[in-house]
């Protein structure tokens, strides 16, 4: 039985919410104010519901996240029903809370919206509070999972899928919409944002290119945003990488697929490393991948020019059946002279980085690393494991070029050459890169662990 002061309680409850949306519609702030202009048409045409996809490819500063994530808190700000309700999928799980989940909390606070939002971090959601719709956010590690979700009431209004071009191709991408959109009896509205992967075979390149009666494709760039909203930091560090680098700044900043075909390093340059050219270089880095049955154990050194983002490849120990401790007399000689004990200041981040002889190897083999100590390399040391690293390494990779030379290093000149993305069945070409023949890929990737997460302002 509903006592008096129970009803006065609901009804006061729900006096409250209808003020808080009433509240939410009468912000000073719009959503057109933060909006990039040149998203503006694009807006007019998603209230407008003219299409069912939204294919965003554009590179760094294109504000693409940013306009989603808009678009997505405004959206369902807008009914009043509460019906309307969102999921943002991202590859892997553990990037989501540093990625799109802050993205949609800074959507909120540009909005000044903060005070009608409740968030949790377990399960990782929004909640309008005026009306108790929902963004949900599940990563694709298991897309098992995903026939089990459902708003807890509604339907899934819009689909947000951030850097598609992670997922592992066209069938994948299509077997999770699938499963999110059934039952739904609706047509959501279906966002694809994404950096462009370098070739231009891949597979989402393709797909977006594919026509679409249903989809529109709106490519951006740095370019096409206020320059007080990247602020001069940004546009200064776009256009020294222009400078020095015209490929990599095509890819990285105006978003352009650079390559031509299945090729992981379009920048490969495979020739003479002559002595002289060695002799000259200042900064060494060494990586070791554990190995000794099927799969060999490998070591790179090499040098990195930062000036001109170029990596040279000038050692490699490639064998089978040797144990640590063999690995580890062969090795030493060849880091003997690599400025051990020098340092330097990141122009970057601003941190002092010691020794430039340290031995960065595979995190996973904590016992290898500590025999290669016992073996007298005390400065063998793991490099950062985290959620996507391996994928965040080779990116990087892509931007620099890489000499090799076939003398010097026979088996990096033979995997770094050969190494290209794999297909599907139908001959698409996948985001995914191969897990074979890529022990000196792996080794190189180690030994620049420090340049690659520099950038970031963490020291190992």
């Amino acid at each position: 039985m509903v006592t008096r002061d129970k009803l006065e309680q609901r009804i006061a409850a729900l006096e409250m919410a209808e003020k808080q949306h009433r509240d939410s519609m009468t912000t000073i702030a719009t959503v057109e104010d933060f909006i990039a202009p040149c998203y503006l048409p694009l807006h007019e045409g998603i209230k407008a519901e003219k299409h069912r996809f939204y294919n965003l490819p554009g590179g760094r500063g294109s504000c693409k996240s940013s306009f989603v994530s808009l678009e997505i808190v405004d959206g369902i700000q807008s009914d009043p029903t509460g019906q309307s309700n969102a999921i943002v999928f991202r590859k892997v799980a553990g990037t989501m809370r540093d990625s799109v989940f802050s993205q949609i909390a800074w959507a909120i606070d540009m909005l000044g919206v903060s005070h009608l939002w409740k968030a949790t971090v377990s399960p990782m959601m929004y909640e309008y509070r005026p009306t108790g719709a929902q963004i949900l956010f599940r990563g694709l590690d298991d897309a098992s999972k995903l026939k089990s979700i459902k708003p807890r009431h509604g339907v899934f209004r819009y689909i947000w899928l951030e850097e598609f071009s992670e997922l592992p191709g066209p069938r994948f991408a299509r077997n999770v919409l699938q499963s999110v959109m059934r039952g739904q009896g609706t047509r959501p509205q279906i966002f694809r944002s994404f950096n462009p992967p370098i070739s231009l075979s891949n597979w989402a390149n393709q797909f977006i290119a594919e026509p679409d009666e249903q989809a529109i494709t709106f490519h951006t760039d740095y370019t096409m945003i206020p320059s007080d909203w990247l602020g001069e930091a940004f546009i200064l560090e776009a256009e020294c990488l222009k400078a020095m680098n015209e490929r990599a700044y095509q890819h990285e900043y105006m978003g352009i697929a650079t390559g031509t075909g299945a090729e992981v390093f379009p920048a490969l340059e495979v020739r003479e490393i002559t002595t002289e050219e060695a002799q000259n270089m200042q900064y060494f880095f060494s990586g070791v991948d554990f190995g000794f049955a099927a799969d060999p154990a490998c070591f790179i050194r090499c040098s990195y020019d930062r000036k001109h983002e170029t990596i040279y490849i000038l050692n490699e120990i490639y064998k089978r059946g040797i144990s640590n401790r063999q690995l580890a007399e062969e090795i030493a000689p060849l880091v003997e002279g690599d400025t051990k004990g020098s340092s330097y200041l990141s122009p970057v981040s601003g941190l002092c980085f010691q020794d430039h002889s340290d031995i960065y190897c595979d995190a996973s083999e904590p016992k290898s690393i500590s025999d290669l100590k016992d073996c007298g390399l005390k400065q063998a040391r793991a490099c950062h494991k985290e959620p996507g690293c391996v994928a965040y390494r080779v990116k990087w990779l892509q931007h620099r070029r890489i000499v090799v030379d076939p003398a010097r290093t026979p088996n990096a000149a033979r995997e770094l050459a050969n190494y290209e993305y794999e297909k599907d069945k139908d001959g698409n070409m996948l985001s995914s890169l191969p897990d074979k023949d890529n022990h000196s890929i792996d080794s190189l990737a180690y030994a620049l662990d420090r340049e690659i997460y520099r950038k970031r302002g963490q020291s190992a």
